[in-house]
């Protein structure tokens, strides 16, 4: 199978992240007969510095006529200065809007290995922690009108039936790619845009029979990833929901150096990156962890290119690694041997075995 990813590497340890997924990527390729070819793309700082743009019209065409999108990480302090519509982060929303991206899909796992690297009770880790957060990303409250008269400010939070219906599609079948189980969260006891939500879940529902539903207010919610993650296999919410719970989501694995995500929308192209930022203060150091931007190529495989085994693949190889006792600098404890950057990627590859 052939597949064109554009590649933005981005600032900060971007290229250096970056660099060690197209490896893997090229190991999985090797192994299984694919043909990946790779369009470099320049966003972000880096594109400033050359065009004076985060995101000029040429480099975001490539992404448009891509099969998906690898992205490490943009920004830094060296761009705070400019104005800010032209910040390097003003390109990934050109991306977003542009790709017509409207669902971030966030995984919350924690690798047996880290188990020690969460903040909640031992007890609570042990029965496992697995879950992805499909947000709705360009719609709510985060896009409603915004207005301040005198001593008073309002933000609206609408959403219409279409903008449910496509966010739940992504809902339920991400859950037919796991385990077949979608929590739909609001605030249906106190929200109109809330109500609308959860008939729409409950309509969609009848589609995907092979899919249990579940219904949950966001603030029960909140509570349950703290008391029961287990519980969880899909969440599926609204744009600001999704935002504080995917940030509580990440603190409870551990790491926030191995987390990936996806942005998805109508069609299978996505845009996939790690969650974590440029970190200019370690960039060019070989100190990066590279194993989020590893995971996300996996999901781009798994989610994007329906090569369930490949992305299999390259998630054991990750365990593997850490089986074996290797760790970067941000997850480096007592007893395990500390690798960098190209290493550690170094290392995944020779753990990559076809299934």
């Amino acid at each position: 199978m052939v597949k064109n990813i554009a590649v933005i590497r981005g600032d900060g340890i971007g290229p250096e992240i970056v660099n060690e997924t197209l490896k893997v990527l090229d190991k999985v390729a090797e192994l299984y007969g694919h043909t990946f070819n790779y369009t470099d793309v320049d966003m972000g700082g880096c594109a400033i510095d050359k065009y004076g743009d985060p995101l000029p019209e040429s480099e975001l065409k490539k992404c448009v006529q891509s099969d998906s999108v690898l992205l490490g990480a943009v920004g830094g302090n060296k761009w705070n200065d400019v104005p800010g519509n032209m910040r390097p982060e003003k390109g990934l929303l050109r991306l977003r809007a542009g790709m017509g991206v409207y669902s971030n899909n966030r995984p919350a796992k924690i690798w047996p290995q880290l188990a020690d690297a969460s903040p909640l009770k031992k007890s609570i880790v042990e029965q496992g922690i697995d879950f992805i957060i499909v947000r709705e990303l360009i719609g709510g409250i985060y896009f409603g009108e915004h207005k301040t008269e005198g001593d008073t400010a309002t933000d609206v939070l609408k959403y219409n039936e279409t903008e449910i219906e496509r966010i739940g599609r992504i809902g339920f079948e991400t859950a037919q790619k796991r385990n077949k189980k979608l929590c739909s969260v609001e605030k249906s006891n106190v929200l109109d845009s809330s109500r609308l939500w959860k008939k729409i879940m409950h309509k969609l529902a009848e589609e995907y029979p092979d899919v249990e539903l579940s219904d949950m207010l966001v603030d029960n919610c909140a509570m349950q990833i703290v008391k029961n993650p287990a519980q969880f296999d899909v969440i599926v919410t609204e744009n600001m929901f999704g935002d504080i719970l995917s940030d509580e989501a990440s603190m409870i694995t551990g790491s926030i150096g191995m987390i990936p995500s996806s942005s998805l929308g109508a069609s299978s192209r996505g845009l996939y990156e790690p969650i974590h930022g440029s970190a200019p203060d370690i960039a060019g150091k070989d100190i990066a962890n590279p194993i989020g931007t590893i995971l996300s190529a996996a999901m781009m495989l798994r989610f994007s290119f329906d090569m369930p085994n490949e992305a299999d693949a390259v998630e054991n190889a990750v365990s593997a690694y850490l089986d074996a006792g290797y760790r970067t600098a941000d997850i480096m404890s007592e007893g395990m041997t500390r690798v960098g950057c190209k290493q550690c990627g170094a290392l995944i590859i020779e753990n990559i075995r076809k299934g």
